[in-house]
């Protein structure tokens, strides 16, 4: 196993350095993040206007608007830095803007996950009509959590500098 890192190691950057490195960063993470939830975004925008739709039950037209609106304020969370940055950009905020474009990325990513679990719930409830359904959406969010916040978090535990 690989030791914890000495704090000392750590990049030798000015507060500004460090900040548009971190900017940088976050826009990758952001990119990926929003492409996925613009096209499933679009998706769940198109079903209303399926023949399927006017047949579903009361409850899977409830989770459909549900789901409808984690995507829209997952997109909205997500585009958020943009408009963010954009709006303070020269005002030599960028640390700042960095913390606040972080968090927005965090919701965002919640309202993802609650997304996709949502969409997920939907159609399985439409596909299988089955008791099956909530064990099978309750692995997907263990294993969703897991990916994105239990893993990362251990890793930051385990591996963080001791003093």
């Amino acid at each position: 196993m690989a030791p914890a890192r000495q704090a000392s190691e750590g990049r030798r950057e000015s507060a500004e350095e460090r900040a548009d490195r971190r900017w940088g960063e976050l826009l990758q993470e952001v990119r990926v993040a929003q492409t996925g939830v613009q096209i499933l975004f679009g998706f769940l925008l198109t079903v209303v206007f399926t023949p399927r739709f006017t047949t579903l039950g009361p409850v899977d037209k409830a989770v459909y608007v549900v789901t409808l609106c984690l995507g829209a304020a997952a997109n909205g969370a997500l585009i958020g830095p943009v408009a963010f940055h954009r709006l303070v950009a020269g005002r030599h905020l960028k640390p700042e803007t960095v913390t606040w474009a972080s968090r927005m990325t965090i919701v965002g990513i919640l309202l993802l996950l609650a997304t996709v679990i949502s969409a997920f719930l939907l159609i399985l409830r439409v596909a299988l009509h089955d008791s099956a359904v909530p064990w099978i959406v309750a692995g997907l969010v263990a294993w969703f959590l897991l990916c994105w916040f239990v893993l990362p978090a251990w890793v930051r535990h385990r591996y963080a500098p001791k003093e």
